[in-house]
This record gives C-alpha cells, sequence and structure tokens, in this order.
C-alpha cells in the first residue's frame, strides 16, 4: 500500500512555495507592530512634558537682545519696570535679524552693515565688559490651542550672552568677528516624529582675540565700517557635553537621526528577517533535503521513504 502524503502545509518541515506568501503576508502585520511602538514612545514622550509644544528640526529661533543705553550702557526699561528687547541687528545675508535654526549645525555668516555711532559705543561695552551682550532665545514654541478658563501661556526665555572680545583703541576697536555657539537642548528627536525638544541653555563668545595677524577673524572697526560676524553654530543633545574616555566630542546633535530613521532601521530589519527566512526556507532548506531519508529507526519516530519507518516524511514522492 502506497504511503500516504500529507498536504503541504506551512507546519511541515519542507515549506512549499506557497509559504512564501504567507511570510510575505506576515511583514504588515511587522510594521503595525513597529508603529505601535512609536506611537506608545511618542505618547509617554508628550506625557512627561506635559503637552507642551517641543520645536521640530530646522525651526527659527530669533534672537533677542536687551536694550542699553549708549551712553551709560544700562538696560532700559519700560513704563511696566520690564527690561525691553529687540531683535538682533539685521544681517545682509539675509536681510532678517538674526536667528538659529534648532538643531542645525554648520558656519553662519551676519554681517551688521555700517556701524552707526550709538552702537559703536556700545560695541565698547560689550568688549570691555562693562555691560554684556545679553540676548535671550525662545526655550519651546507657543502652543496653537490655547484653553478658556486658564491662564494664558507666558513664553519662556532661554538667556544667552554673546562674550564679544577684542581691544579699544582711542579711535578704533579691534573685535575677534568669529564667535562660537553652543546650544543645549532636552530633545525629544529620537522618540517623538513631530516634536523633537526644547531649548534648554546656550553660549557665545569670541575666539582668538589677541591675534592681529592679517588672516585672521580680528577685524579692526571703526564709525561708519560694517561688522562681519561669523557664527560656528554646534548642538548638544542634553545640558552635559559628551564625554568618551575623558575626552570631550566636539560632534553635537549632527541632524541626522530622526524617529523617522529609527523607524526605518526596524523596517528594514524585519523585511530583511522575513526576506531572508522565506528564502531559506522556501527553497534552500528544501534543496539540502530533497533525496534524503532518516527512517523510522532514528529518534524522530517517522520514516522518510516508502516502507521504512511510519511511511511518511521528507523523501520524494513516489505515485
Amino acid at each position: 500500500m502506497p504511503a500516504k502524503h500529507p498536504s503541504p502545509s506551512c507546519h511541515n518541515r519542507v515549506f512549499p512555495e506557497h509559504c512564501l506568501l504567507t511570510l510575505f503576508a506576515m511583514l504588515p502585520c511587522a510594521v503595525s507592530v513597529a508603529l505601535w511602538a512609536l506611537s506608545l514612545a511618542s505618547y509617554a514622550a508628550a506625557e512627561a512634558s506635559g503637552g507642551l509644544p517641543s520645536f521640530r528640526y530646522g525651526t527659527p529661533l530669533h534672537v533677542e537682545c536687551m536694550n542699553r543705553s549708549s551712553e551709560t550702557g544700562e538696560h532700559i526699561q519700560n513704563e511696566k519696570q520690564e527690561i525691553q528687547w529687540s531683535a538682533f541687528p539685521v544681517c545682509e545675508e539675509t536681510g532678517k535679524p538674526l536667528e538659529f535654526r534648532y538643531g542645525v549645525e554648520g558656519e553662519q555668516n551676519c554681517t551688521i552693515a555700517a556701524i552707526d555711532d550709538p552702537f559703536f559705543h556700545l560695541l565698547e561695552f560689550y568688549i570691555h565688559s562693562d555691560a554684556p551682550l545679553s540676548c535671550r532665545l525662545p526655550a519651546r514654541p507657543r502652543p496653537h490651542i490655547e484653553i478658556i478658563g486658564e491662564k494664558p501661556y507666558e513664553q519662556e526665555y532661554v538667556p544667552i550672552v554673546f562674550a564679544l572680545a577684542g581691544t579699544l583703541q582711542s579711535s578704533h576697536i579691534h573685535i575677534s568677528t568669529h564667535m562660537n555657539v553652543l546650544l543645549h537642548t532636552m530633545s525629544h528627536r529620537r522618540i517623538r516624529p513631530h516634536d523633537t525638544g526644547v531649548l534648554d541653555s546656550g553660549v557665545a563668545y569670541s575666539t582668538s582675540p589677541l591675534n592681529h595677524a592679517k588672516d585672521s577673524d580680528t577685524r579692526r572697526i571703526i564709525i561708519g565700517d560694517p561688522l562681519p560676524l561669523r557664527f560656528s553654530v554646534r548642538w548638544f543633545p542634553s545640558p552635559n557635553l559628551p564625554r568618551t574616555d575623558g575626552t570631550v566630542e566636539w560632534q553635537g546633535m549632527g541632524g541626522h537621526i530622526f524617529a523617522s530613521t529609527v523607524f526605518y532601521v526596524m523596517f528594514s530589519f524585519m523585511a530583511g528577517a522575513v526576506v531572508s527566512g522565506a528564502y531559506f526556507y522556501g527553497k534552500v532548506l528544501p534543496e539540502r533535503l530533497r533525496g534524503r531519508a532518516l527512517g523510522g529507526a532514528t529518534p524522530l519516530g517517522h520514516g522518510m521513504s516508502a516502507g521504512v519507518g511510519n511511511g511518511w516524511g521528507y523523501a520524494k514522492r513516489i505515485d
């Protein structure tokens, strides 16, 4: 009596070709699981931040500076006895006041046209450190929705001091026009696909103020001259400077890793695993087992060819 062969099934050790389609059908399920995990992480991050919005990568952050008297260097107050703030001087390169983009690193130029007499005297205060160039940046964007009956949201700001360095002369000043700008964030960029983080702190300072070489960034400025400023902007995703074996790494955030990047990595990994498994069980394994028999006397308990063992298993079917 010929051996009885069970119908092909994905539960058998030899995977027929139709199982390949079954494995591919599992791919949307794996993607759904990944999206579900990301949504849970996003919800948890939103709850931790109190539902307030965060900056997205590339959002412009406008710099506002404290108004000071050009005669005394003292800050100016309004009728409510509050400090007056005004936008940073307009940059010739953009036609707008200075702004930094959240998470974007690189070199940024801002040339202030024709220094007038009041601003020249303020530069003297800034360089002599009698009165710093005190500015501020928004800590987070304003919420888009306001709840009736609750106190209106008050914009929070992070102070940033531009430490201009140079030397004062009787008729002119020397200014180091290259400045490093270090900005720290409390970032959600690796968790939340849209809201990326909030600003924590920042500082800006001139470099090489004593270098008067011809090719240096130190400029001789008199009234009427433009002031070419160059900013090297770096972002850090925490209030701390990153360290590896005690060595400071000046790589910052880089603007490379997003929640979408993590999702694509997970998706590619799962897709590769499914395709590799389908290829192995649907093609490689059957070819290796074809024509081989283990026999019913083995511990497996099922024969591999007609008349041996229990009469069904891995052998080729003979009709």
